[in-house]
């Protein structure tokens, strides 16, 4: 058994993955049943979920999201390495319109029991979201918030320190992802 910081260490932003391996539709389930059992901001519980661990409706998500920003070179990961799940997550504008930080709560609990189960993920924000709505017919109460992108990782992540102050992630010619983390005694105040 994994400790929390062992599962928050391994818990990094996978882009790459094995896409034949699926991801079975009770697991899913349970990730979300995580995110379901996380704090709510004034317990509103306004977040709903799509899960996605079809192949069609998969190929519907895909195109939707932009991958890695500070990889230039790399528009995303191909055929074959692409995830084979999906949550999509969603604010109910029925029950509140304030979501607070509750979808970055599920996130995390939705990642750190993907991690613990052997699968990883990838947070997205920047999303086409009309095209999104549209593809997935979502109806308009429910604000478009993230997608985690999830599957059986098929890239090495590393952690390593910042250095002169540069925090963007990089790949090296091996192609493991590495990513800078700022010193903890430069991250507390006081």
């Amino acid at each position: 058994m994994s400790t929390i910081k062992e599962l928050v260490i391994q818990n990094r932003s996978c882009r790459r993955f094995f896409e034949e391996v699926s991801i079975p539709r009770d697991t899913l389930e349970e990730l979300v049943d995580l995110a379901r059992l996380s704090p709510s901001a004034a317990n509103m519980q306004p977040l709903k979920y799509i899960i996605s661990n079809d192949e069609l409706q998969n190929e519907l998500i895909f195109p939707c999201l932009a991958w890695a920003a500070y990889l230039k070179d790399w528009s995303g990961p191909v055929q074959g390495e692409r995830p084979s799940a999906y949550i999509v997550i969603l604010g109910d504008q029925s029950i509140s319109t304030n979501f607070w930080c509750d979808h970055g709560i599920a996130c995390q609990s939705i990642l750190l029991g993907a991690r613990e189960k052997g699968f990883a993920g990838c947070i997205m924000g920047a999303i086409n979201k009309d095209k999104l709505r549209e593809s997935l017919h979502i109806p308009d109460y429910l604000t478009i918030m993230l997608v985690i992108a999830l599957g059986k990782p098929k890239e090495h992540v590393q952690i390593e320190p910042v250095k002169n102050n540069d925090i963007r992630y990089w790949r090296d010619e091996n192609g493991v992802h590495h990513v800078p983390k700022r010193d903890l005694k430069d991250i507390i105040v006081q």
